[in-house]
């Protein structure tokens, strides 16, 4: 993390300046007092926590190419049949733990004035480490002191129960919350109190889901307390707003294309820096025909944007079978900040130029351009991307607000107004959507959920935390809280309708983009043309439409496979071997 890095150089002079001093221990004798006896020693081993948090290519943007709403090259080994097995399982590491556990024994000795905002820095990061471990294999062992080599109780010990662990995850994020001396950071980068509180509303909201949804722990009677935990934490925090550009139609886009986060609606980010060759892959990922999972949005989710009006596009009789470029029009201006549709462009040599959506990098039509830069080279041909990534930002506290109301049952109007209401008028949206609570429930989303969720606000909220945090690596999660696994194999991998046969116009410039066609290759009109052969076939890799010759593009990326086990990761074969106390995960 760059930021990181520039603070490690401060920290690392700081205590240089400090060995200056006759009366303070050198710091290269590395003794507990060159770091735990003064504020700048706790600070430089306290950087050291932020590599737990994502970095530029992991979890982030690529985080939800394993979910319902994205077709990807592949299949992810969660849910490639018989790839995911205690044999190939991983994660269990605690290196990480062991770090923060030292510290925090240290501190709590120390004399230092600034100890418990340290403290709670270190008490931070073990709640997020702990959270991800709870995630991946639910009962995981609670350690909160530093395991001696001779200490068998503990390093054989068994694993505690999920929930236990979440209770002392809750109590890590409130001694955070009460200690870190940072009310907020104008770079963005780090760890403040709104940032503990912005983590509460996230991890509070899982637990709260996964405790109502998964009813096998018969947990529910506890869920709500975990829903009004989401509020509360939401409540706190003060000093943000949803970034406004003075182009609507790039308010939403600004966010994620910006090298300095924008601080009004920005809570924690990841910044680069290219003098520092510090970057990420982001428009490479999403538009090289050959690198990465060339991840695609599918037609299921482009359905759930509204129209601008606030009308549900789905009510429309013919929306099934609406093209491309009608079904882009009109509707909520985050469509057209997250794909390539209508006027989009790129440019080339300062020239902009005209890109509709590349059949050779999208395997649907529905190509993402969020966190991509508009420019091509580099960007495009190599991991060159120094964009700042997002890891927590505004939108999603009232989204965690929101749907933490709902299933509450305590949205008001007014509540509404300053979550949902806001985030559909940043969006372009008009009407009486943005203040009226709704009274009946979306028929689109009843079916696409599984009649999980039947309350007409919660549906509501639903759709917004969709369309708005797509790619930004929180839909696998929302999908494990609610219990909705099954979708990760039946969502179909579908693109945009295509009438017949032949060639379109996708951004109605006049020249053709696309031809779908079977058997032989025809002429192109142009050589721009992309051709995607819809022949019959099962093969991996290859597009059907639906109805044969005409219907939706069906991208087929192989074999596919959901099982309530893997809810949960197996525990490795290998840690087990070590530590047979530690058991397995149901069915694995």
């Amino acid at each position: 993390m760059m930021k990181i890095f520039q603070y490690l150089l401060i920290a690392m002079a700081s205590l240089s300046l400090a060995s200056c001093n006759l009366e303070e221990i050198p710091v290269d004798t590395a003794t507990n007092q060159a770091i735990f006896g003064s504020a700048s020693g706790m600070e430089l081993y306290a950087n050291s926590f932020y590599d737990i948090l994502p970095g530029t290519d992991q979890g982030v943007f690529n985080g939800d190419d394993v979910s319902d709403v994205v077709a990807r090259n592949g299949v992810d080994n969660l849910l490639s049949p018989g790839a995911l097995s205690p044999i190939t399982s991983s994660g269990w590491s605690w290196t990480a733990l062991r770090n923060i556990n030292y510290f925090i024994e240290n501190a709590e000795q120390s004399t230092v004035a600034e100890r418990n905002h340290f403290l709670g820095l270190a008490r931070f990061f073990r709640a997020l480490f702990y959270f991800e471990k709870v995630r991946r294999f639910g009962d995981v062992p609670w350690i909160d002191k530093t395991i001696d080599v001779n200490d068998s109780e503990t390093l054989y010990g068994s694993r505690t129960d999920r929930f236990t662990v979440m209770d002392h995850v809750l109590a890590d994020l409130d001694f955070a919350i009460e200690n870190i001396a940072l009310e907020t950071d104008p770079t963005c980068t780090r760890i403040t109190k709104n940032v503990a509180r912005a983590y509460k509303t996230r991890i509070c909201l899982f637990e709260a889901s996964f405790r109502k949804y998964h009813g096998q722990y018969e947990m529910q009677a506890t869920a709500n307390a975990w829903f009004q935990h989401v509020v509360d934490a939401a409540n706190g925090i003060t000093g943000f707003t949803l970034h406004q550009s003075a182009n609507e139609s790039l308010s939403y886009r600004e966010l994620f294309i910006t090298r300095m986060p924008y601080a009004d609606e920005t809570i924690l980010a990841v910044t680069l820096d290219a003098n520092l060759q510090v970057f990420s892959s982001a428009n490479r990922r999403f538009i090289s025909p050959t690198f990465g999972n060339r991840p695609s949005l599918t037609r299921n989710f482009v359905n759930m944007y509204l129209n601008l009006d606030g009308t549900r596009f789905t009510d429309d009789p013919d929306y099934r079978t609406t093209p491309f470029a009608e079904e882009v029009k009109g509707r909520d201006l985050r469509l057209k900040q997250t794909i390539r549709s209508g006027d989009y462009h790129r440019t080339e040599n300062g020239v902009p130029v005209i890109a509709p959506p590349n059949f050779n990098q999208t395997f649907t039509g529905y190509q993402p351009i969020k966190w991509c830069y508009d420019e091509r080279f580099p960007y495009d041909d190599e991991s060159r991307n120094d964009n700042a990534h997002i890891i927590m930002r505004w939108a999603e506290v009232l989204l965690n607000k929101a749907e933490a109301l709902a299933e509450l049952g305590n949205m008001t109007i007014a509540d509404w107004s300053a979550t949902i209401g806001a985030i559909r008028a940043r969006a372009g949206i008009t009407g009486p959507t943005l203040t009226t609570l709704p009274a009946s429930a979306d028929p689109y989303l009843l079916s696409y959920y599984q009649g999980r969720f039947t309350d007409p606000i919660l549906l509501e909220v639903i759709r917004e935390r969709t369309v708005e945090l797509v790619f930004e690596g929180l839909r696998p999660d929302d999908l494990r809280r609610w219990r909705l696994g099954d979708l990760f194999e039946s969502a179909p991998m579908n693109g945009m309708y295509v009438p017949a046969l032949g060639e379109y116009d996708l951004n109605e410039d006049g020249i053709m983009d696309v031809c779908f066609y079977q058997g032989s290759r025809p002429a192109p009109s142009n050589p721009s043309v992309a051709f995607v052969d819809v022949s019959p076939s099962t093969a991996a890799g290859r597009a059907q439409l639906s109805n044969g010759t005409s219907g939706e593009v069906i991208h087929n990326p192989g074999p596919r496979e959901w099982q309530d086990r893997k809810y949960l990761y197996p525990i490795p074969q290998a840690d087990r071997e070590l530590n047979p106390a530690l058991g397995q995960n149901p069915g694995w």
